[in-house]
């Protein structure tokens, strides 16, 4: 079986996020970590990047008709929240059979 070897991802760093990160014990630990919860947290339909196209657009506008955004009374955090009453659900019943007279 062939192991997977890992890459090396490089990125460059200022001044001030390099003097930030100097007292972390275990850079590449910390940014995997960051990284990770970041991509955890994207949002699905535009993927991190804060635009949707226009069919994304088109679909969000359809959805958006039965659902708002609210704040939570807990947390104050915005969620979405079904804003259409489902109907109720009438019960099947079985067809009566005729009586012959």
């Amino acid at each position: 079986m062939k192991k997977h070897k890992d890459e090396v991802l490089t990125f460059k760093a200022d001044a001030s996020l390099l003097d930030a990160m100097r007292g972390i014990a275990n850079r590449s630990d910390f940014i995997r970590n960051a990284i990770q919860a970041a991509l955890d947290s994207t949002c699905p339909l535009c993927m991190g990047t804060g635009i949707l196209t226009p069919n994304q657009k088109k679909h969000w506008d359809s959805f958006a008709k039965d659902h708002t955004v609210t704040e939570c009374r807990d947390c104050n955090e915005l969620h979405l929240v079904c804003a259409k009453k489902p109907k109720p659900r009438r019960r099947a019943t079985k067809p009566r059979a005729r009586r012959q007279g």
